[in-house]
């Protein structure tokens, strides 16, 4: 039996690829799927590739997303690496990892968002290989890489005094997305159990998408690079943890001006996976895209962040060393 309610630990390796390639649709590489490694055509002669892992329990609940938003969120996070080093994603390649119970459908499902946020998120990149394995937890890896097209990478070093720092994308739903799992969808013994949306008011559906499934404005990381961006990062773990990294490879300090980060500047500032580009740019330099001010960039005495002139408190943002357990039920 070979229909979506198949487990894959009743498949071949073989029946179960050929589902997915199936559904992430055609390649673009010069050598896709099916060797032992995809071969890409590089304009310039560069790639920039990136890596990130999404783990049952730290990363994600299976009651709280289905395997669409999940493939589309794998994809979304890496495609956000690689715009926010001013570089355009052309490839991805998946690894699965998955208990033997998990059935033809859910690895379809998977498949089919990755498809989707490569189509909407960054047309023309696609899926070009990767590797499936059994395993007792649901993990999905995925390595993503990206073209300059002729500008050098925008890192997060460069940012200098005078700097506007901006941002592009929006700061605070997803992580408002997430305490609404928390609070309102647990049963009684703190088990994660599925939202229903029916019960939701508009925005805290919005917020909860922004969650499953984030929007980075990947455009805008090309935008940034030819606009004379001097430092860029994604914003995924909030965003005074990553400005925090911004200016200390940048040996400045970002000041932060919370009235330009709307209303809820608290969630703003310490939510996180969002995935927006925080971007410094020299004064006078039009911002591009969606990019909005935020701030601006300063000399001072030790690497840090203010807000509104004075050191916040705490540490905000999410560590995956210090915080792997916060909320887990």
């Amino acid at each position: 039996m070979t229909g979506s309610d198949a487990r894959v630990g009743d498949l071949d390796e073989r029946t179960v690829l050929a589902h997915i390639l199936d559904r992430v649709g055609p390649t673009g590489a010069l050598l896709g799927p099916g060797d032992d490694a995809a071969v890409l055509a590089a304009p310039g002669g560069r790639i920039v590739a990136s890596v990130d892992t999404l783990v049952h329990g730290p990363d994600f609940r299976t009651a709280w997303t289905d395997g669409f938003s999940l493939g589309w969120k794998a994809a979304a996070v890496n495609l956000a690496d690689i715009a926010a080093m001013g570089a355009r994603p052309t490839s991805l390649l998946v690894a699965l990892a998955m208990p033997p119970e998990t059935t033809l459908g859910e690895v379809g499902a998977i498949a089919d968002g990755l498809r989707a946020a490569c189509a909407e998120l960054a047309p023309g990149c696609a899926v070009d290989g990767g590797d499936l394995a059994v395993s007792d937890t649901l993990t999905v890896a995925v390595t993503a890489l990206g073209v300059l097209e002729g500008s050098g990478p925008v890192t997060r070093s460069g940012a200098r005094d005078g700097d506007v720092l901006a941002v592009s994308g929006r700061l605070g739903p997803a992580a408002r997305g997430l305490s609404l799992l928390f609070e309102r969808f647990r049963d009684g013994a703190g088990r994660p159990i599925p939202p229903r949306t029916a019960d939701l008011t508009a925005d805290e559906r919005g917020d909860l998408d922004a969650q499953l499934r984030p929007r980075p404005p990947i455009a805008d990381g090309r935008r940034a690079a030819e606009a004379g961006a001097t430092a860029m990062m994604d914003v995924s773990d909030g965003l005074l943890l990553d400005a925090a990294r911004m200016a200390r490879a940048s040996s400045v300090t970002l000041d932060i001006d919370s009235a330009a980060l709307g209303g809820d500047a608290s969630t703003a500032l310490t939510g996180g996976e969002d995935h927006a580009l925080l971007a410094t740019f020299p004064a006078g330099v039009r911002l591009p895209g969606s990019f909005a001010a935020i701030g601006r960039v300063r000399e001072g005495a030790a690497p840090g962040v203010l807000v509104d002139g004075e050191e916040p408190r705490g540490r905000g943002g999410w560590d995956p060393y210090q915080d792997w357990d916060r909320g887990r039920g």
